[in-house]
């Protein structure tokens, strides 16, 4: 599997995840000159969540796909949620606001991937 079509995979999991969970998926792969967001989604307690999603190959090196998330990448992350939240003031509940969450999810040939859920990141 290409990276394309692995981080495809991934966030397709991810909101199929969120949508057992009860969250309504807005938006996927939203896209601003300032960088993108994989899934909008609004949370079971109205919260707007904006979720960056990292999928990687199970390996043996020990590193983890939430070790992609790098402070650069969550200051982006940060960006790009603070203009979508700006767009779409209606969807922001007054008394909860929004947040960002990462789903780290790990893919093996053939046992079911691993997903884990961080919240307000």
């Amino acid at each position: 599997m290409d990276k394309s079509s692995l981080g495809k995979y991934g966030e397709d999991m991810a909101a199929e995840y969120l949508r057992d969970r009860g969250y309504k998926i807005i938006a996927r792969n939203f896209r601003e000159k300032y960088g993108e967001l994989d899934v909008v989604a609004i949370a079971l307690d109205k919260t707007l969540v904006f979720v960056e999603v990292k999928t990687m190959m199970i390996n043996d090196n020990g590193i983890k796909p939430e070790d992609q998330f790098s402070k650069a990448k969550k200051i982006k992350f940060s960006r790009i949620a603070s203009i979508y939240a700006g767009l779409n003031e209606d969807l922001v509940d007054n008394k909860r606001g929004w947040r960002l969450d990462l789903i780290a999810i790990e893919v093996s040939g053939k046992n079911k991937p691993i997903i884990r859920h961080y919240e307000n990141v």
